[in-house]
């Protein structure tokens, strides 16, 4: 479990606070005042609460709650004086309700009444009574304004009854309210956030939240579990499925030799058999291709690739041509990453760039694929920065934000 228990104020202190940050008297007016028998029971309260003595202190309270016929005021100064000796005596269950009176009479101040809702929550919480943790705290948020205590409390309630939904809802708002602020989520945090969009099978919501992991505390467990949800979903395009591949290649996790031969045959697909070639070639260079059985028919492979890669280079300067007047933006972007690949890179990002402003069907597929042009041409600031500004929130963003993440890594 990633969650690290928060200690939060004393629900006993919290509760004091409240109980003593209240004059006897409320919000009181010149016709608020205690009749004699409600008095007296009080003040024999008052001074047995000074001696510490509790039970007799509460016994006092108990007598004035009994007289008939209290008027709002006296109802409401005998709520406030048994809020103040169960808060000093640690007795929550009578301070919990003693201030629920407080909470909802129009005397108490919105200050005093903040200070009792989160002393309500904090009690509960501490006694791991958390389904009665929630309506508190949210209603504090609610009525009182944002706190970070009491969000963070929020969140753990939910959190430690699993309930998924309640974690998600709660934890996005303050993670989204963080950054929007310029400042950076808890791990805790988003950890929960995960946990609660991994129970809720919301794969989506789970991968951003793992780059936000990764781009802020960046672990290899984070990348372990990016990379492996980017590769397990089904409804990938095939061009983001590459760029899943060459971003598993960069972090040392495609070894299999069916993976360079699968990464180069969609490089091909893609009209950038350059690409391909140049990939097959750096899995021969670390050899995890040219060995055992499988050497023949991965230089067979090898070859096709090579031949397709000379026939393309041979019809770039014609591809190119054609695509300054192509109507739609695909031919600027394959050929311009081409004129990339082959040594041109300032011809080819200027013609990607007028593809760009074609707009392309998938508009942050193809800004992805201007970043990673501009990584393929070491223009590595340049490719951060594309990358980083990759908009939605499908796949190709947060491929894009991890692309930029990792080349913005410190060099080991």
């Amino acid at each position: 479990m990633f969650l690290t228990r928060h200690r939060f104020l004393s629900p006993r202190n919290l509760l004091l606070a409240g109980a003593l940050g209240i004059t006897l008297a409320g919000n009181a007016s010149a016709d608020d005042v205690l009749g004699q028998a409600v008095g007296k029971d009080l003040q024999q309260a008052q001074s047995a609460l000074v001696s510490k003595n509790y039970a007799k202190a509460m016994s006092g309270v108990d007598a004035a709650d009994a007289v008939k016929g209290k008027t709002d005021y006296e109802a409401y100064t005998i709520a406030q004086m048994r809020a103040a000796i169960a808060a000093q005596s640690g007795n929550v269950a009578a301070a919990t309700k003693a201030y629920d009176v407080l909470i909802n009479s129009p005397r108490t101040p919105k200050a005093a009444k903040g200070q009792m809702l989160m002393a309500q929550a904090s009690m509960a919480y501490g006694a791991k009574d958390y389904a009665h943790a929630v309506p508190p705290a949210q209603r504090y948020l609610n009525e009182i304004g944002p706190d970070p205590r009491v969000q963070t409390m929020l969140i753990q309630s939910f959190y430690l009854q699993q309930d998924w939904k309640g974690t998600s809802k709660v934890a996005q708002d303050q993670v989204d309210a963080t950054i929007k602020a310029g400042k950076i989520p808890t791990e805790n945090q988003l950890q929960m956030l995960a946990t609660a969009y991994t129970n809720l099978h919301d794969s989506t919501n789970q991968t951003h939240t793992y780059v936000l992991l990764a781009k802020y505390y960046s672990k290899p467990d984070y990348w372990a579990m990016l990379i492996h949800n980017l590769v397990a979903d089904p409804n990938m395009s095939p061009p983001l499925v590459f760029a899943v591949e060459r971003l598993r290649l960069a972090t040392g996790v495609l070894k299999d030799p069916s993976d360079y031969q699968d990464m180069a045959e969609r490089a091909v697909q893609m009209g950038l058999s350059q690409l391909a070639l140049n990939l097959l070639n750096q899995g021969y260079a670390n050899h995890s291709l040219g060995n055992g059985a499988q050497a023949p028919a991965q230089a067979k492979f090898h070859a096709f690739v090579a031949q397709h890669a000379a026939t393309e280079r041979a019809q770039l300067p014609a591809a190119a041509a054609q695509a300054e007047t192509a109507s739609t933006a695909g031919p600027a972007l394959t050929a311009g990453y081409n004129q990339v690949l082959s040594g041109q890179a300032d011809q080819g990002l200027a013609l990607m760039q007028k593809g760009l402003a074609k707009n392309p069907r998938f508009p942050d597929l193809a800004q992805l694929q201007f970043g990673m042009a501009q990584m393929d041409a070491g223009r590595k600031a340049d490719a951060i920065k594309t990358l980083s500004a990759v908009s939605g929130t499908g796949s190709a963003h947060d491929i894009a934000q991890l692309w930029a993440l990792l080349l913005a890594k410190p060099s080991p």
